[in-house]
């Protein structure tokens, strides 16, 4: 799809000089997302990956999370007056034993860009919908300050539309041994997070076990949330997280990495896959 970015006339202002020049920004539309042909939710996005998104929304939902679940994902023709294409509708079809939730008037929602999923969690209903737990098993996950501190870089280096707009967050997958696996833009940074879960859902890859999520920004509850909803044992981010996010990753045995910048990072939860050396000051 064509629609990522847009042109704007903009009047710039350097040093006192003023000029007008066309300005390349990120596009933003709804994406209604429907569920067997039911109204779900609207969330704000950047255009591209729609199908993807959708399926990420419902694994974060808890109503997807195998590729079989998944039957089809089709843009609704007819979403206007005129029986135009706007591809901004799109409609999830689920396999025929899949458990749905309640589409009641209360429960479509408006999403927007920075908020996730707005009003939802609470700790418990995170813990009773995952379906997967985030375990070690007989190898845990052990990642070095080293590793962790070059993927901010990698996943900068990957962002392609960031580099001519400057107006996206960017949400990358990692192995344990800092491979980048997979990255996504999107003006919203839990959207990003729900492109890059919706793609490992279509290609048979979840539970994301033994990987590391990187997200641009800071991390959310909605963002943690939809880590422990995908098995992902270790999340990071390069500002700082909410009190909430820290709540669950403390719960769910989730890893927690925040202000990840050079160097530097504080580990909030399961600092145990992360090999810090003996004798933590606690001061």
């Amino acid at each position: 799809m064509g629609r990522v970015t847009e042109r704007r006339r903009v009047v710039r202002v350097r040093d006192g000089a003023v000029s007008e020049r066309p300005d390349t920004l990120v596009a933003e539309e709804p994406l209604e997302i429907r569920l067997n042909g039911k109204p779900l939710a609207i969330t704000m996005r950047t255009p591209g990956d729609d199908f993807a998104l959708a399926a990420g929304f419902l694994v974060s939902e808890g109503v997807l999370g195998a590729a079989d679940e998944l039957r089809n994902i089709v843009y609704c023709a007819g979403a206007t007056a005129d029986g135009s294409n706007t591809y901004n509708v799109v409609d999830v079809t689920t396999a025929p034993d899949v458990a749905l939730p309640d589409i009641t008037l209360e429960r479509n929602v408006y999403t927007t860009s920075s908020c996730g999923l707005c009003g939802k969690a609470s700790l418990d209903a995170v813990r009773t919908t995952a379906r997967w737990p985030i375990a070690d098993g007989d190898a845990p996950v052990r990642l070095t300050p080293e590793l962790l501190a070059a993927l901010p870089d990698r996943l900068r280096a990957a962002q392609r539309v960031f580099d001519r707009t400057g107006g996206l967050h960017a949400a990358a997958l990692f192995s344990e041994d800092g491979e980048l696996i997979d990255v996504r833009e999107d003006v919203g940074r839990h959207n990003a997070v729900d492109k890059l879960v919706g793609r490992a859902l279509q290609d048979g890859r979840l539970p994301l076990a033994r990987t590391v999520l990187l997200v641009s920004g800071r991390a959310s509850f909605e963002l943690a949330q939809k880590a422990v909803m995908a098995g992902v044992p270790v999340l990071a981010a390069v500002s700082a997280p909410s009190s909430l996010a820290v709540d669950l990753a403390a719960e769910a045995g989730l890893t927690l990495v925040g202000f990840l910048r050079g160097r530097s990072m504080n580990v909030y939860a399961g600092e145990h896959r992360v090999a810090l050396r003996a004798g933590v000051d606690g001061g």
